[in-house]
């Protein structure tokens, strides 16, 4: 018997597109009640001798596991039904090492026999998933006529978040990239560019002369860059508010990526207040700290969304629009069959 796959990140990257998984999310959510997907396990995990030297008292400095699972919520009959689970660990003090403080890895199996069927790099599966949930968002709640992208970030999810919204808003022709640290944001909007000036890009859109077209670049004035932007993106890890509510012009959307905590914001109160705002799971209204506090405000989540169960863009032109994503387990595994499927049967 054929033993599990082990599928590395570069095969996820060229296995998947942005299009075909936005396409492949948006079923996942509309289907959500046929999968059950626990909130996230979070355990506090003892520090080892040498790390505890170092450490701080601060609970944030100890090692983390994380584990999120999902499966069918009725029994199966089909081989082509699966489980999954991630599993994450943090451990912060592998920095001072030069080893990753965050690792990732995804186990596929049958959920009609329970036997492995692939383990799946965990971080290359969360970047595009990520990516693409806000993409499958942005296309309810977003202008379809907007053009002007403002990334605030320039981390490891950037580039995917970037590419993930011009798939599904594909007249964005403007797009900025602000940082804390200036030279980030340069050297990420550099690579974009000719990323995107180059024909590596096939798996954003078909249209190359759109692609080619596309001006990116790095900027310093936050503020200004907000005011005109038509969708803004935000993945960091602040914990005080970057985007002001009344920086945004009528019309915006704002898609929050980065928050985890109830102690991070990347947003003020009342950007949140004066907007329609989605969730990708009722969990964030507990996680996420521009939510903590204010279940007023959530009109519901993606699922509700897409099955046409709430309404998103209420005036195409003058309306807020915020998607607050935290990560859930549905999307892992969704994402994780799409790759498994590609790689076994072509499809």
């Amino acid at each position: 018997m054929e033993g599990p796959r082990y599928v590395d990140a570069a095969q996820i990257s060229s296995l998947l597109s942005y299009a075909a998984l936005i396409d492949h999310l948006r079923l996942a959510f509309k289907n959500a009640d046929t999968i059950s997907a626990p909130p996230r396990l979070h355990y506090t995990l003892p520090c080892s001798s040498s790390s505890s030297s170092s450490s701080s008292s601060s609970p944030s400095a100890s090692p983390t596991l994380l584990l999120m699972p999902a499966w069918p919520s009725a029994p199966c009959s089909s081989s082509s039904s699966y489980l999954g689970v991630k599993l994450v660990t943090v451990f912060p003090h592998n920095a001072s090492q030069n080893l990753p403080s965050v690792s990732a890895s995804y186990l596929l199996s049958s959920a009609l026999t329970g036997l492995p069927l692939a383990f799946l790099d965990g971080k290359e599966l969360t970047l595009w998933r990520t990516a693409c949930v806000s993409a499958l968002a942005s296309q309810y709640l977003s202008r379809s006529d907007a053009r002007i992208l403002l990334m605030v970030g320039a981390g490891a999810l950037a580039p995917h978040l970037i590419k993930a919204h011009c798939a599904a808003r594909p007249l964005i022709q403007t797009i900025f990239i602000w940082n804390r640290t200036h030279s980030r944001a340069q050297a990420l909007a550099q690579a974009l560019g000719d990323e995107l000036m180059s024909s590596k890009c096939e798996n954003l859109q078909d249209d190359s002369d759109a692609a080619s077209s596309k001006i990116v670049s790095a900027c310093t004035d936050l503020e200004a860059v907000t005011r005109n932007a038509d969708i803004i993106c935000c993945a960091t890890l602040s914990e005080k508010p970057l985007v002001q509510g009344s920086w945004l012009k009528p019309g915006t959307h704002l898609d929050l990526v980065g928050s985890f905590a109830p102690n991070m914001r990347e947003c003020d109160e009342d950007a949140i207040r004066q907007a329609t705002v989605v969730m990708d799971t009722p969990e964030a209204l507990q996680e996420a700290g521009e939510l903590v506090g204010h279940v007023d405000v959530a009109t519901g989540t993606l699922s509700e969304l897409i099955r046409g169960e709430k309404q998103g863009r209420l005036h195409t032109d003058t309306s807020f629009t915020v998607f607050k994503s935290v990560g859930c387990a549905l999307v892992d595994l969704a994402a994780a069959q799409l790759v498994y499927e590609k790689l076994q049967y072509g499809r």
